[in-house]
């Protein structure tokens, strides 16, 4: 599947400093250790609709992450999946009357430009789950070997007992589970499961669905599989980071490492899971459910800077979770003028500090809302009277460390 093309990424001076980020399943800030090439996987789209804002607040906060990495010296190799065969897409394109594949493809194509929009990284792996199936069958096959796989009505279902480890990512009780995978995609209620929290790995042919051949039969794969298969083909285990939503932490961030480490024998699937806080309108989270998405395309077409709309998302810390008003948008087109402003002076304050500041702040846990205070602070002193420097190369260090570092450009 085809990717974005990447903005420019400007080399700044020195090096960066280490990344410590909010690791879940340890429940504590923790110093990431990256070896040759920082791993990290992103849960990408199932494309039936639109990038919202809380999905943009997601891929610009994981977008930092990598430009942290990259400024301390890794190269960095991030994956991303599309889930473009899952039940909301066909529900969709059914309910609109066209071909799910038609949707899909449009979806992702307005997703990309989206992402080329706000200057997020591309994956340099974008792979959706319909060219993943062979590593996905191949998959469900070492777990039906192992015993961890079985049959419910011609479905297969991963056990969660079959890994003892499950449930370290979440520290959720049993009802708490059982309440989450109702409500996130699961089946709990389905007679003739093992446990009620129990996912599917492959799903047998439905009159009307798309279905591909496997071992077990033609048929689709479930949704905690497909990322597990496409972690362990282009990361491997024990990569960096895992990363998304708030919302993906139970079932699917559980069930994919719980898969992963079953079908190898192996652990941890990953280093560290950093999720991101959700974003709400109206009093409640931001879903197609509710009828309340914001959508990048449309404040994009209603003539909103991509770059004050990233800042209006990285003025929140990237775990907590917030609810968007108009005043963000208008924050952030003041703040946008304020420093286009300040870095076009042909001199200025001293660059050192600010840069200093930006390193420390977003090398802790991704303090953007600290980061963005220290460029304010620059502008604010560059933009008083009589706050004129005499670092002619100023500006330019400011401007580029902003557009390395928080990916706005100037």
């Amino acid at each position: 599947m085809e990717s974005w093309p990447a903005p420019h990424l400007p080399v700044l001076p020195g090096r960066g400093n280490p990344l410590r980020v909010y690791d879940t399943a340890s429940g504590s800030v923790v110093e990431t250790a990256p070896g040759e090439a920082a791993g990290l996987y992103v849960c990408g789209i199932t494309p039936y609709d639109a990038t919202h804002l809380g999905h943009a607040a997601t891929y610009v906060a994981f977008d930092v992450l990598q430009r942290v990495w990259r400024d301390a010296g890794h190269a960095v190799r991030y994956v991303q999946n599309v889930t473009d065969v899952d039940d909301p897409l066909l529900e969709r394109a059914r309910a609109a009357g066209e071909d799910w594949r038609e949707l899909a493809e449009r979806e992702i194509s307005l997703f990309r430009e989206d992402m080329i929009a706000l200057r997020v990284l591309p994956p340099d792996c974008y792979i959706g789950a319909v060219e993943s199936m062979q590593d996905i069958t191949a998959l469900i096959g070492r777990l039906r070997e192992r015993g961890a796989a079985y049959e419910v009505d011609g479905d297969l279902y991963f056990p969660a007992s079959a890994d003892s480890a499950f449930g370290s990512i979440a520290h959720l009780t049993s009802d708490e589970m059982i309440t989450l995978s109702r409500e996130r995609g699961g089946d709990p209620d389905r007679p003739g499961k093992k446990d009620p929290v129990d996912c599917l790995l492959w799903q047998s042919q439905r009159q009307g669905d798309p279905a591909w051949p496997s071992p077990f039969g033609p048929g689709r794969p479930g949704w905690h599989v497909e990322c597990a298969a496409i972690a362990l083909r282009y990361l491997g285990m024990g990569f960096d980071i895992q990363g998304g939503g708030t919302d993906l932490i139970f079932p699917h961030h559980e069930f994919s490492a719980s898969e992963g480490q079953v079908a190898t024998g192996s652990a941890p699937y990953a280093k560290a899971y950093v999720h991101a806080g959700m974003v709400g309108f109206g009093g409640e989270k931001m879903s197609k459910s509710k009828g309340n998405l914001i959508f990048v395309s449309r404040l994009r077409h209603d003539g909103v800077d991509p770059m004050a709309l990233r800042l209006a998302l990285l003025a929140h810390h990237y775990r907590t979770d917030w609810e968007w008003t108009d005043g963000d948008i208008a924050g952030s087109v003041e703040r946008l003028g304020r420093w286009r402003a300040a870095v076009s002076r042909p001199d200025g304050q001293d660059a050192a500090p600010v840069l200093a500041a930006l390193r420390e702040r977003l090398s802790d846990d991704l303090d953007c809302p600290g980061a963005l205070a220290a460029v304010d602070a620059w502008a604010d002193a560059q933009l008083t009277d009589g706050g004129r420097g005499s670092d002619a190369g100023a500006p330019g260090v400011v401007s580029r460390a902003v557009d390395a570092l928080l990916g706005v450009a100037l």
